[in-house]
């Protein structure tokens, strides 16, 4: 799905997916400028965003192998929901920064990571703001004066939110904290209450009893709170939430008993969002093949297991989009060279001599790189994608554009080091380090 007309796509959108690329990195925008072998999913995908959009909930589980593609894939759906002006959220599990097993954990990186079509992380000031502004602006539709207004707006928020403070009396209670605090213009205040809104822990003492709540956050007060979150995103003109879950597999590396205590919490959120708790949400794990089918992930806890469940014996092509769960191939040596020189021409629209970028970093030449970054990762094309794509922008068309007499051919040899490497691709070089590895093109 590569945009025929690489010329009519702004400099800016071209620049920002570059740098990334350039980086090594994926970028966190323009990912449609990019996709390939992405079509099959569209249609299945966009009707679930849409059901969302509608007031549905989605589960979604995103299995391959490293180099597949998994967090590509999930920021470009994050961006077809931002499109549907969807609030984001992209959170990165780990042991130590956010375990699974601790949502009071995972809710508060959620918050931190927060992101809307307008405001980049954190957007959940802007988001509580817009929500007050609604409230206004619906009590003044039904009659409210100037004189009542903030009674007419706190008899709103009590019946709006009047589900959730059946599991999270605390998150009503904060927020009437915040709105007051702001109205006595106690900016401190008001910033230190939606930051207790918000997850965070050790939030000053003063501030909490300002907004009548007590304690931290816990582990069954964050389903609570996303609940709650959900509703205001609602009222503020959001039409849904797309949450990411990435690395769930890292979950095989921790002690026994917290993955065991991560996988159940794993299910419990499946079984919320399947059983209509949190409408407007759609949520997505990632993980490797491993983790789904081994006895170290998925398989240890049978029920997790068996809502997971989904058949891939068949050809690939036949793979359901509507399933459970979707699998990423990965590259083979021609969807990387595809990539590759679609990257190429996006990248010659915005040269100064476009003609001379596709004349040297011609359609062979690409496929032959495409070949030696593989041939450098152990022949493991289907994990090259990155390390490719950074070679590609970063020594070769940088360097066409900038330099007259380059030409890759005579000049280039390509030399991956260890530095450059991550944990994966280094182990596949076949070697601690990888230094020196120098492949003809």
């Amino acid at each position: 799905m590569i945009d025929p007309r690489p010329s009519l796509v702004s400099a800016a959108r071209r620049r920002a997916a570059l740098d990334a690329l350039r980086r090594g990195a994926v970028p966190e925008s323009g990912l449609d400028l990019l996709a390939t072998g992405l079509d099959r999913f569209e249609s299945a995908l966009d009707a679930e965003l849409d059901a969302v959009a509608s007031g549905a909930s989605v589960f979604k589980a995103v299995r391959g192998e490293y180099g597949s593609g998994k967090t590509f894939f999930t920021r470009w759906l994050g961006e077809r929901a931002k499109q549907r002006n969807f609030a984001v959220s992209e959170i990165q599990i780990s042991e130590t920064e956010t375990p699974l097993h601790k949502l009071e954990t995972v809710y508060r990186r959620l918050t931190e990571r927060l992101s809307t079509s307008s405001f980049p992380p954190s957007a959940l000031r802007p988001v509580a703001d817009a929500w007050f502004y609604a409230l206004e602006e619906d009590a003044l539709a039904a009659g409210a004066d100037e004189n009542d207004l903030s009674g007419a707006v706190e008899e709103l928020l009590t019946a709006r939110l009047t589900e959730v403070s059946r599991h999270a009396t605390s998150f009503a209670t904060a927020l009437r904290g915040y709105r007051t605090a702001l109205a006595e213009g106690d900016e401190a205040t008001a910033a230190a209450i939606l930051a207790w809104l918000g997850g965070q822990p050790h939030v000053a003492a003063a501030a909490r009893r300002s907004a009548g709540v007590r304690g931290d956050l816990d582990h069954f007060g964050a389903l609570g709170f996303l609940q709650g979150l959900l509703i205001v995103l609602r009222d503020s003109g959001h039409r849904g939430l797309f949450v990411v879950l990435d690395e769930v597999e890292t979950l095989q590396r921790v002690r026994s008993d917290a993955r065991d205590k991560a996988l159940n919490a794993l299910r419990q959120l499946i079984d919320e969002v399947h059983s209509g708790r949190f409408p407007g949400l759609y949520l997505v794990i990632t993980g490797t093949p491993a983790f789904y089918d081994g006895q170290q992930g998925v398989q240890r806890l049978p029920p997790l297991a068996q809502r997971l469940a989904t058949d891939f014996t068949t050809d690939p092509r036949f793979d359901n989009p509507r399933a459970v769960q979707l699998r990423l191939p990965g590259f083979t040596l021609e969807s990387l060279t595809g990539l590759g020189i679609s990257i190429r021409d996006l990248y010659a629209a915005g040269a100064d001599s476009p003609d001379r970028i596709k004349a040297l970093a011609d359609d062979a030449y690409v496929a032959d790189l495409a070949r030696a970054v593989g041939g450098a990762l152990g022949g493991k094309v289907g994990v090259a994608p990155r390390l490719f794509l950074k070679k590609l922008v970063g020594d070769i068309l940088d360097r066409i554009d900038q330099f007259p007499d380059f030409a890759p051919r005579q000049h280039y040899r390509l030399t991956v080091g260890g530095s450059e490497l991550t944990d994966v691709e280094r182990n596949l070089a076949g070697s601690s380090s990888a230094d020196d590895i120098d492949l003809e093109l």
